[in-house]
């Protein structure tokens, strides 16, 4: 990447939309596309420029905020899609970033054919922090890719992350994501229990999330998280159905090389359930209403 390099992001998500006002601010210019046009109505007043297609936003440096990897890849093909459109730019060796949370082995295949077939340079970029990281434009990212490809891109990445590390090749990020989501859904979990046992107990809710939070029991979790199990409202935020995904992911990557995964295995059963209870759009700590359902 250049300084003379042009920047897209396509998905205007819970994600998609804060990191784009952050890149906007930061890199002074930015080309914006969603399937819905009207969630890009906050970061086109702050300057960007809106797409009206994925092929007229195929940009030097293409970043994707999609919730998996059947979604980028429909990106790609036809006259409206990514490759049309940079061929029509005459942009020959493009990068794209996957930010989205996708399977390991599934990525490290879908680079290799698009570097083969079509010059395509993919570095995938998980991240962690939710929507609070993404407005604050401190996320962590967990980066896997050429290490060189991944160096020009740290003006991207340092307008919406405090911490960008590499962890290796392509699908490298996403191993990394899935070790997050591990430890994010145990949490979440742990956490649950703890609340409903200590209302079984009478117990206030709000004064064991104080005592938690200042002591070792405390994480970012449990501070982002409180006020939701305080109010009871689980609208919005990283779905249920997400951290689904995220954790299947998480098994395969771990039986590929046979790792561990009683824990994997144990929270997956659990997200599993409250999907199936109907609510998977629900934030993940929903998971709160599923253990202590009769």
């Amino acid at each position: 990447m250049t300084p003379s390099d042009e920047v897209s992001l396509l998905g205007l998500g819970p994600m998609g939309e804060p990191m784009a006002v952050n890149l906007v601010r930061e890199l002074g210019s930015l080309t914006v596309w969603n399937r819905t046009p009207e969630r890009a109505e906050r970061v086109v007043s702050l300057g960007a420029r809106q797409a009206t297609s994925p092929a007229e936003a195929a940009a030097d440096v293409v970043l994707t905020v999609l919730p998996d990897l059947p979604q980028v890849e429909a990106l790609l093909p036809g006259p409206d899609g990514l490759l049309a459109g940079w061929r029509a730019h005459g942009v020959e060796r493009p990068v794209l970033v996957v930010h989205g949370t996708v399977s390991p082995v599934a990525l490290r295949e879908f680079a290799a054919r698009l570097a083969a077939e079509h010059g395509v340079r993919v570095v995938d970029a998980p991240m962690s922090g939710g929507v609070p990281g993404a407005e604050r434009g401190a996320l962590s990212l967990m980066v896997g890719g050429d290490q060189a490809i991944v160096d020009s891109l740290r003006p991207v990445f340092d307008a919406v992350a405090r911490t960008a590390v590499r962890m290796g090749e392509a699908g490298s990020g996403q191993i990394a994501k899935a070790c997050n989501q591990i430890v994010v859904a145990g949490t979440i979990a742990a956490l649950c229990e703890a609340l409903a046992l200590a209302e079984l107990h009478g117990l206030s809710r709000a004064d064991l999330v104080t005592a938690l939070g200042d002591g070792l029991a405390g994480s970012e979790v449990l501070r982002q998280k409180s006020e939701r199990w305080l109010t009871a409202d689980y609208s919005g935020g990283g779905s249920a159905r997400n951290q689904l995904k995220d954790l299947i992911f998480a098994r395969d990557a771990a039986n590929d090389v046979g790792a561990p995964s009683d824990v994997v295995d144990l929270v997956r059963s659990q997200f599993d359930q409250m999907v199936r209870a109907g609510d998977g759009d629900l934030d993940h700590s929903g998971l709160l209403r599923t253990i202590t359902r009769p």
